[in-house]
């Protein structure tokens, strides 16, 4: 997977905050991912996915710590790997859900202001 996100939710090419206005469309496919984001249960499976010992997870890894049925789980990890920020590999019955590093650097870079990145680079 190259890049960040899917046909549906790419990510944009220029940050929000380069001092130039992003576009109308730009803007639509960020929010699409910051909103796959930024719920509190997402949040939560990319941190146990993160953790998981072989750095991913199945579905029913993830149920009973996150304390949600395996459809809302279900639901849940569909959206993150739509908006590009997991994978999903069938083994025989089972996926199993892995982060795409690269599409949270992705994030954390857009939202990282030149001058910061500049700074960051530099150490």
């Amino acid at each position: 997977m190259d890049g960040v996100g899917t046909a549906k939710t790419s990510m944009p090419a220029i940050s929000p905050l380069t001092g130039e206005p992003i576009k109308r469309a730009d803007a639509e496919r960020l929010a699409g991912v910051l909103k796959a984001f930024a719920d509190p249960a997402r949040l939560r499976l990319l941190s146990l996915i993160q953790s998981a010992p072989e750095g991913e997870a199945s579905v029913t890894d993830l149920t009973a710590p996150l304390g949600l049925s395996q459809p809302t789980v279900s639901h849940h990890l569909r959206i993150l790997t739509e908006a590009g920020l997991i994978e999903r590999e069938k083994r025989g019955v089972w996926a199993y859900y892995r982060i795409v590093p690269s599409a949270i650097a992705a994030i954390a870079d857009l939202l990282t202001p030149p001058r910061k990145r500049a700074t960051k680079k530099a150490r």
